[in-house]
């Protein structure tokens, strides 16, 4: 487990951060306004899978940070979806 203090370097495409910096500043073209952009997939988990996840979620403490993750990763799943209906 991390400490508060500890750091996590990333090393993509050039150096530490270098790909994230570069999307940060706008200064990547990912095809995007051109629309040659790629959706990223929404998983579909079948309705056994998804009771699992459900009955593992009340496993977990109260205030447990997985919880915001789970939000921001509903959120991209709807983005993806989004995406997709554009495209086709």
């Amino acid at each position: 487990m991390l400490a508060d203090d500890d750091q996590i370097e990333v090393t993509l495409c050039g150096g530490s951060g270098d790909l994230l910096r570069r999307l940060a500043l706008g200064q990547m073209d990912l095809g995007l306004a051109s629309g040659l952009g790629v959706c990223p997939p929404a998983v579909e988990y079948s309705r056994e899978f998804q009771a699992r996840a459900a009955e593992e979620l009340m496993l977990l403490p109260a205030g447990s940070v997985i919880m915001d993750m789970l939000g921001d990763y509903a959120v991209m799943r709807e983005q993806a979806r989004a995406c997709a209906a554009v495209k086709s």
